[in-house]
């Protein structure tokens, strides 16, 4: 029988989290801010959202995840609204740009700066195992967490894009993939498939060579390769077959064309050669 985990190493590692998502955010504003406003407006090969969208975006869901903190009942009415929208032809970019009602970009930045200081302090005091509401079903806070640090990743990656900026990442990168591996049947519940019951083997390279594993070793089931790779892959900013990763055994190939790490709506990754990016002609090979 495996030992519990003592409630400080607990508390520990949700502050080593929130320090992670901290430096993430930080990314993500130092990217932006050094971007003239009229850039703002560039199209990123995500659904062609702009820069702004992007930024509108993470603010709004860190607005609401805030709320599901603090005014849990609320949030959960303004969820409903907000799956509706995704659920229809409505643009949820253009909804929930609205409801922030911010337009300029250097009050967008000033606002979520204040904003996600207020999270990362409401994150901080919460135990890993305590319960928030969210988009599909309720996380405990640690997965909350992850799951706003892996957001705000994804969402730069976009910006990165668009700018043709080769991104340096870093062993919070592991937090990423681990949404990645965790989710596994969640990418086909969304789908409303069976969840296959196997043991899945990941493999990947970190950012400084470092090794991060998850499941039995010798399992049959396996994918391998660049940590970096396997996050594009599971967030859907890049189609398996632009990568390097090796993978093995019928499930875990039909998992990672179609994986998904968000919450929200069902979503498809993007087309082959869709959001691949040319650092060498600095031009992004968007087709959407």
């Amino acid at each position: 029988m495996m030992e519990a985990t003592p409630k400080k190493e607990y508390q520990k590692d949700m502050k080593h989290l929130c320090s992670d998502l901290e430096e993430q955010y930080q990314e993500f504003d130092d990217l932006v801010s050094r971007v003239d406003e009229k850039l703002w407006q560039l199209k990123t090969p995500f659904y062609r959202w702009t820069i702004f969208d992007q930024v509108a975006h993470i603010v709004f869901f860190d607005h609401e995840a805030l709320m599901a903190i603090d005014e849990p009942e609320r949030f959960k009415g303004r969820a409903r609204d907000v799956m509706r929208i995704i659920a229809s032809d409505k643009s949820m970019k253009n909804h929930t740009n609205s409801l922030l009602g911010i337009k300029k970009p250097s009050k967008l930045l000033t606002y979520w700066r204040h904003l996600r200081m207020h999270l990362i302090a409401r994150l901080n005091k919460m135990s890993p195992e305590n319960r928030i509401s969210w988009y599909g079903p309720d996380m405990n806070a640690r997965s909350f967490a992850t799951a706003r640090l892996m957001e705000t990743w994804s969402h730069a990656q976009d910006i990165f894009d668009a700018l043709c900026i080769r991104r340096k990442n870093h062993a919070r990168l592991k937090h990423v993939a681990h949404m990645g591996v965790t989710t596994f049947n969640w990418s086909f519940i969304i789908r409303k498939q069976k969840v296959p019951n196997i043991t899945l083997r990941v493999e990947l390279k970190g950012p400084s060579g470092e090794l991060w594993e998850w499941g039995r070793p010798g399992a049959t089931e396996k994918v391998w390769g660049c940590a970096e790779e396997f996050c594009l892959v599971v967030t859907q900013r890049r189609n398996l077959k632009d990568t390097r990763l090796k993978y093995q055994g019928k499930n875990v190939t039909k998992w990672l064309a179609m994986a998904q790490a968000f919450a929200g709506g069902l979503q498809a990754p993007p087309l082959p050669g869709v959001r691949v990016v040319d650092y060498k002609s600095n031009k992004v090979q968007d087709r959407v």
